[in-house]
């Protein structure tokens, strides 16, 4: 099985963030009281499209990105045991998070 992925064109390979499930003093929080949050750090880069030119159009996202995702989209990855991710077209990830 592959170890890495990547991605042809515009696609962006990510890995859902998972949600704390205690706060940062130390309270547990339920399921139930959990909003879902699309977030997802970026994995790996496709190289860019190119236009009808030619030219390459490369991709605006960077390894290490922090992403808003589409509440359905993607295609599922699972490239280790214990490692899934979503691969997605530039185009599709809503934003950039950045603190």
């Amino acid at each position: 099985m592959a170890k890495r992925l990547l991605p042809s064109l515009n696609r962006v390979l990510v890995e859902k963030l998972v949600q704390p499930k205690k706060t940062a003093g130390g309270i547990l929080l339920p399921e139930t009281s959990k909003q879902v949050l699309n977030a997802a750090k970026v994995v790996a880069v496709g190289p860019g499209e190119r236009d009808k030119a030619g030219n390459l159009i490369p991709v605006a996202l960077k390894e290490g990105d922090t992403v808003l995702l589409p509440e359905y989209g993607g295609s599922e990855v699972k490239l280790a045991a214990d490692k899934e991710y979503l691969l997605f077209r530039e185009d599709d990830i809503l934003g950039t998070l950045v603190d």
